[in-house]
């Protein structure tokens, strides 16, 4: 793949030892999702979130909770999954809907607790988070290309180690698989104090929620790892202060089970890759379809 200055690839091995994020870089990974005013408001999109309302759609899951997603692009073409951090929503990625990777049939998803899916309430586990995802796999059992960042790469992974048979690529910008990279700062513990949970708006309030339990569901999950088959494209930016590079080596070390994996760092690039290093997110896509990595 041609290469810009902006990112360089790197094969399986074990990167340099990344910096250490910044104290004002992790307090705002820790509490900036329940004080607005800490000013880590991520990027978004370029194009109006209000454009994408001719492409939503919603269906009641099993247990009659409503979930809600957007879709476009070629219906004919591989089905590309795209799921949010937190907080987040579908709407974050209304560019990649608007202008859809070419041949690809593009499914953004409200996980559950953000957007417009249910519940109101906040819904913690990365199982059930990820139950959302299969529920929309395609009928005709067709294999997909999973695209999560940060938070949605952990749920996009349990989806990929419960179902290898339906994943054929893996692409996880800014992703979180750490355990060890989770900590939960003190001040968070006051988002769940009830005048001031009551006081959040739900996406900070449920996305306060996962955070606080983030850690213990990936140790649980750390297991299940090796029992991802599909190929894996890892993007990191080395200026990531949200979501330490030190997650690179562990998904190296435990995605054994990959068909291949490569791992493209990037080079003055925070967290926010799908609105700041857009073409590079565009062309993992483009090799998630290639015989190997």
């Amino acid at each position: 793949m041609p290469r810009s200055p902006a990112h360089a690839a790197v094969d399986t091995g074990t990167p340099a030892a990344p910096p250490r994020p910044s104290p004002a870089g992790r307090l705002c990974s820790a509490v900036g999702v329940i004080l607005a005013t800490v000013g880590c408001a991520p990027p978004g999109p370029q194009a109006a979130q209000a454009s994408t309302a001719a492409l939503r759609h919603q269906m009641s899951a099993a247990d009659g909770v409503a979930i809600s997603w957007l879709r476009g692009g070629d219906a004919g073409g591989p089905l590309l999954m795209l799921v949010h951090g937190t907080p987040g929503s579908a709407t974050g990625w209304a560019d990649y809907e608007l202008d859809p990777p070419p041949g690809f049939d593009v499914l953004a998803l409200d996980r559950p607790g953000f957007g417009e899916s249910g519940p109101a309430g906040a819904v913690t586990g990365l199982a059930e988070q990820a139950a959302a995802v299969v529920a929309l796999l395609p009928a005709d059992g067709r294999r997909v290309v999973l695209l999560g960042h940060s938070l949605g790469g952990a749920v996009l992974a349990r989806v990929a180690a419960d179902h290898p048979d339906r994943v054929s690529a893996l692409v996880p910008p800014a992703a979180s698989l750490d355990p060890a990279q989770e900590s939960i700062h003190p001040m968070q513990h006051a988002g769940a104090w009830a005048p001031v949970r009551g006081m959040l708006p739900r996406a900070i309030r449920n996305a306060h929620a996962e955070l606080m339990v983030f850690k213990p569901e990936l140790l649980e999950r750390q297991r299940l790892l090796p029992a991802i088959k599909a190929r894996i494209i890892i993007e990191h930016g080395e200026l990531d202060d949200l979501v330490p590079m030190a997650n690179v080596p562990f998904m190296q070390a435990h995605l054994t089970g990959a068909a291949c994996v490569k791992t493209l760092l990037l080079p003055g690039r925070n967290h926010f890759l799908p609105w700041n290093s857009a073409e590079v997110v565009r062309d993992a896509v483009r090799l998630a379809l290639e015989p190997l990595c």
